[in-house]
């Protein structure tokens, strides 16, 4: 039998994984997960696990590679029950959640859904870098966790998002983003019923297409144009003829805002990316008709100590929110951009050379799972382990918080002394299981047509 410590782990993917698997696809699907942690290869890949298990020549490598390419699983059920696990931890309350799109570069002529698409990471306002490969938008949950200091984003829905010309090419029905993004959220808002859902997303996913209709629960924390059109509440109606106003009187812009001196900046200490600050802003409540239609707004005009920009723009859709809290709240959406960074360096994110459409559209959201499952382990009790020792780095001593590296480091300490082949190790009794009660059904559109 494992380790205690390293037994947590397998439970955690046991409940994660197994309500929608068979016992061999799952003993399958256990081998692919400790080989994937396992690898220390430049590059992830399901043959590389395969090595780092030792089942490379004792079992046919087909049989993993199936279990994405032909497999019946669908990686938003198994979202839903990490989901289920994710609130746990999160505890009662709002429950926050980021939305975001990241490039993975990839080359092949019969890769599915490959396109070409912009390099945010690489692009200036000047220059704009192309990329060839696959772009991925991402729904994660921001928790707190007892060995860091900052919000950590766990992936837990993916929608691969395919350019006008791949769409052409295949016949396949077009999407924008934004439509993908609004998409995954109605799909959570199903998932988590009777909470308020606070949604924080840069200025690209500001717009109609997110907002419209959503319901009361839902609050958004975003990024405005500082040349958006601004309008006060319409006053009341004087007579009972004509159609009313929806719309009130203009308002300065908040870039008007942030230049005119007669209106003064106000001060409030905040605690954004590790540090604590006193922000200087000025703020109004207002329509933004363009892209929230008539809601009322709280509007934060922030101005900027660093960088090019004089000031930024954010806003909520709860026009009660303190200014402190938006700002803190939008600053969380920072989690998720480590997430990219960490699971493309770290866990090989974009290596995968799959190529049919089943297998793309799984492997990735497969490594993203990955890296919220050992996240969870992590907090569950594994941060105090003697697994979570963090290596003495003498030039390195106002380290404070454990990092994903840590995880991954102390994930693969454990699973080294795990023999696959043990049968304590494949979840042989899985009957318990069988009754779990199904996720709602959500109104996902199939991607591979």
């Amino acid at each position: 039998m494992p380790d205690p410590i390293v037994a947590s782990l397998l439970r955690v993917w046991e409940d994660i994984f197994a309500h929608l698997l068979t016992r061999p696809s799952f003993a399958n699907l256990f081998v692919v997960l400790t080989g994937w942690v396992l690898t220390d290869a430049p590059v992830h890949t399901i043959t590389e696990a395969l090595l780092a298990t030792g089942v490379a020549g004792r079992r046919h490598h087909e049989r993993h590679h199936r279990l994405f390419s032909r497999g019946s699983w669908d990686p938003d059920r198994v979202g839903y029950w990490l989901v289920q696990r994710i609130l746990k931890l999160a505890g009662p309350g709002a429950v926050r959640i980021v939305i975001d799109d990241t490039v993975a570069p990839k080359k092949g002529p019969h890769v599915f859904g490959l396109g070409t698409h912009v390099d945010a990471v690489r692009s200036t306002k000047r220059y704009r870098v192309f990329v060839f490969g696959h772009c991925w938008v991402v729904l994660a949950v921001l928790v707190r966790v007892p060995f860091s200091s900052r919000a950590w984003a766990l992936p837990v829905l993916f929608r691969l998002y395919r350019n006008t010309k791949e769409c052409e090419k295949n016949e396949a029905a077009y999407f924008k983003k934004t439509e993908l993004a609004r998409e995954m959220l109605d799909v959570f808002c199903q998932w988590v019923p009777d909470r308020r859902v606070e949604v924080t997303a840069d200025a690209a996913y500001c717009n109609d297409t997110i907002t419209r209709g959503l319901p009361s629960r839902v609050v958004l924390f975003g990024a405005m144009r500082p040349d958006a059109v601004l309008t006060a509440l319409p006053p009341p109606r004087s007579s009972g003829t004509g159609r009313p106003r929806v719309r009130g009187d203009l308002l300065p812009k908040p870039g008007v805002l942030a230049k005119d001196d007669s209106v003064p900046w106000q001060t409030c200490e905040t605690h954004v990316y590790g540090r604590t600050t006193v922000m200087r802003y000025k703020t109004l409540c207002a329509q933004w008709y363009r892209a929230c239609g008539v809601q009322l707004l709280r509007v934060v005009v922030v101005e900027t100590t660093k960088g090019s920009v004089p000031f930024r723009v954010f806003f909520c859709t709860d026009a009660a929110v303190e200014v402190r809290a938006i700002a803190e709240t939008y600053a969380e959406r920072w989690g998720i951009e480590v997430f990219f960074r960490d699971a493309k360096q770290l866990l090989g994110f974009a290596d995968s050379p799959a190529r049919t459409a089943n297998a793309v559209l799984r492997m990735a959201p497969f490594v993203g799972i990955l890296y919220s499952t050992l996240v969870l382990w992590f907090a569950e009790g594994a941060s105090t382990s003697p697994l979570a020792t963090s290596l003495v780095r003498p030039w390195y001593t106002h380290k404070r918080d454990q990092s994903f590296a840590d995880i991954l480091r102390a994930a693969r300490k454990g699973l080294r002394t795990v023999n696959v082949f043990d049968p304590a190790c494949n979840f042989e009794n899985l009957d318990h299981l069988k009754t779990a009660q199904e996720p709602p059904q959500g109104h996902a559109v199939d991607r591979a047509a």
